[in-house]
């Protein structure tokens, strides 16, 4: 997908790799993630939640279509989970190049 700002870019590669320290490193020291009704807080925390999502569910993200005027990026989520495949939402915040919200929906 051409239009992808490089750090979502480089969240799908680190998602698609099972790369917990590359993904949580795509947001700013005080990120904040709001998925599945939970918020996880800064980076250490953010990169818990997803090695733990990583584990349990082996999720793979395909980007399907992303809006440079909303900063949403819908994707099909791959994984081991009921429903497989999903298209979900995802929709950033940006600050200085890193995301600094993400709210899955």
């Amino acid at each position: 997908m051409k239009n992808l700002p490089k750090v979502v870019a480089d969240l799908v590669q680190a998602q698609n790799r099972f790369d917990s320290l590359a993904y949580a490193n795509c947001f700013t020291e005080t990120a904040v993630v709001f998925d599945e009704g939970n918020t996880h807080n800064g980076k250490k925390e953010i990169q818990k939640w997803i090695e733990k999502a990583n584990k349990k569910y082996q999720a793979t993200m395909k980007p399907l279509e992303y809006s440079e005027a909303e900063h949403t990026l819908k994707a099909e989520i791959s994984g081991s989970f009921p429903g497989s495949p999903l298209v979900l939402e995802y929709e950033f915040e940006f600050e200085d190049g890193q995301i600094q919200s993400l709210k899955i929906v």
